[in-house]
């Protein structure tokens, strides 16, 4: 079967002056879909000499690339001669595109030897590609960045900006501050890399000063602090920078959804959370597969899981991430055997879980005492699926084990297991310990508590409550005093009320609050009630 372009190839005469030709080889390029379109057009070009043309040839390794043919793309440039710097920048990109950085770093070391030297574009492009190198990013980005500076491209704002960006993928964020510092003219793309830079690596604080001083800011720069908070595990921060951008009239886009809902669900703030989605739906922002994933998991740690399976269920598209956020919120709420029958349909959908979706599936069994299920599941875990059991696996069979009250086989699968027990598992037995008046494990649990977590005071209370319950008074005070003359203090508890989609938190024995003495005053009003109550019952 003759292709769509096959008739407009025939059609071309021999002849042709350049105007007429390069409408031609655009319009052909234009069209090219698959492989059949690429080797004819080639074919095309051949026979009129029009692959020696540098600019044509770059429009075709543009195709060629388009298509994902890049070896024949490369096979093509390697047979062209007397190539300029055009036609190397366009193959760097295309290699780059496809990550292949070697490749790419090898083009440009031949258009060195060849005597070219890079032009404005070669090194912007460089850059960009380098942070996909992995570990060794960072190495080939400092030679490029070495590159610029010999051919003369060290106060390029363009090379500048790439620069930054190359230092803050490859967590160099001093390095990318210096280069920022260096800058003449800096527009809200680099300013916005480097805020982007600092919430990376946990400077928020850092991060928060620079945009505080953003001559200009857009989306993306309130995009970025909002992020950086909710991966700083600062939600409060987040919400109110949401809040501020909200009240500056900036239009948020989806991926500012997925951050501030991210803050939402660490905070379980469902009103907020529950605005945020219809103005989702107000406004038709684009729901991407990680949104809904996002809002998933909102609505779960919020407390609404029903909602959060509505909306799984009214997506058309899953992916591993999506079956596991699920799995993960019913586990949440104790749904242990919905949860497994979730994971059954993931499985019926020909969805391959990964090493997340098992620890979903193990703390379901864990949250709902279901100890068969889930000691097949762990047991099972390289055999069916393939998945080398980390030490979160362990850590959630331990659990299970222990709330089930089988610590002898919890004790003895934490002495065989490859790695160090971590304080999360330690404190799950001790919880166990606690639960089922196994003095004799609290005291190895906490033994080893202390060591990795010498400044919580929940693990010397936690032991010092399990001696109080078995009547062993003395040890429990005892453990009180060994925590005082440590210098552990009692964290102070807290609580967040959510009032008119803005989070509220109160710390114990905290008078900061602007409306402390209302609070306080309808607090004792509630007490005088609950005491008539108590008296007239």
């Amino acid at each position: 079967m003759l292709s769509k372009i096959t008739p407009l190839l025939i059609s071309q005469p021999m002849k042709h002056n350049h105007l007429y030709t390069t409408h031609i080889i655009s319009s052909l390029l234009h069209q090219c879909t698959n492989t059949t379109h690429i080797h004819q057009t080639h074919a095309f070009m051949l026979t009129r000499a029009l692959d020696q043309d540098n600019l044509h040839l770059s429009r075709f390794i543009e195709a060629c690339s388009n298509t994902n043919l890049i070896n024949h793309a490369l096979s093509v440039f390697s047979h062209k001669s007397f190539k300029n710097i055009h036609l190397y920048n366009t193959m760097i990109k295309t290699l780059l595109t496809h990550s292949r950085v070697k490749d790419a770093i090898f083009v440009y070391k031949e258009a060195r030897l060849v005597g070219l030297s890079p032009d404005c574009y070669t090194i912007p492009v460089l850059l960009k590609g380098v942070v996909r190198a992995g570990d060794r990013g960072l190495i080939m980005g400092r030679m490029v960045h070495c590159e610029a500076i010999c051919y003369g491209f060290r106060w390029n704002v363009y090379v500048r900006v790439e620069l930054v960006r190359m230092y803050v993928n490859c967590g160099c964020v001093y390095d990318a501050r210096k280069v920022f510092d260096e800058m003449f003219v800096r527009d809200v793309v680099v300013w916005n890399a480097m805020v982007s830079g600092y919430c990376k690596v946990g400077e928020v604080e850092r991060a928060r000063a620079l945009f505080d001083v953003m001559p200009e800011r857009n989306v993306v720069s309130w995009t970025a602090l909002i992020a950086g908070y909710a991966q700083a595990n600062r939600p409060s921060e987040a919400v109110d920078v949401f809040s501020r951008m909200e009240m500056d009239g900036v239009i948020p886009d989806e991926v500012t959804m997925v951050a501030v809902l991210s803050a939402c669900a660490q905070l379980g703030a469902l009103e907020l959370g529950e605005r945020i989605h219809s103005y989702i739906n107000k406004y038709r922002l684009h729901k991407s597969v990680s949104l809904y994933n996002t809002l998933i998991d909102m609505y779960a740690k919020s407390g609404n899981i029903k909602k959060a399976v509505e909306v799984f269920e009214t997506m058309e598209d899953r992916c591993v991430i999506t079956w596991t956020t699920v799995i993960a919120g019913l586990a949440l709420h104790g749904l242990g055997k919905q949860a497994l029958d979730m994971f059954t349909r993931m499985e019926k959908a020909c969805v391959k879980p990964n090493d997340v979706t098992l620890i979903a599936v193990l703390s379901a069994c864990s949250h709902s005492g279901l100890v068969e299920p889930g000691r097949w599941y762990f047991y099972n875990l390289f055999k069916k699926y393939g998945i080398e059991p980390r030490i979160e696996h362990y850590g959630c069979m331990i659990d299970l084990l222990g709330r089930a009250g089988c610590l002898l086989e919890a004790q003895e699968l934490l002495n065989r297991m490859p790695f160090e027990p971590n304080a999360a598992i330690w404190g799950s037995l001790l919880a166990a310990s606690r639960l089922y008046g196994n003095v004799e494990l609290g005291q190895l649990a906490v033994q080893h508590l202390v060591k990795l977590e010498p400044n919580n005071s929940g693990n010397f209370l936690l032991l010092s409550n399990m001696y109080a319950s078995g009547g062993h008074w003395n040890e429990s005070r005892l453990t009180r005093k060994v925590m005082r003359d440590s210098g552990v203090k009692k964290i102070s508890g807290s609580s967040c009320v959510e009032l008119n989609s803005r989070v509220h938190e109160f710390v114990s024995g905290d008078s900061s609050h602007p409306q402390f003495e209302r609070i306080y005053e309808v607090l004792s009003m509630l007490n005088r009630q609950m005491e008539v109550i108590n008296i007239n019952i």
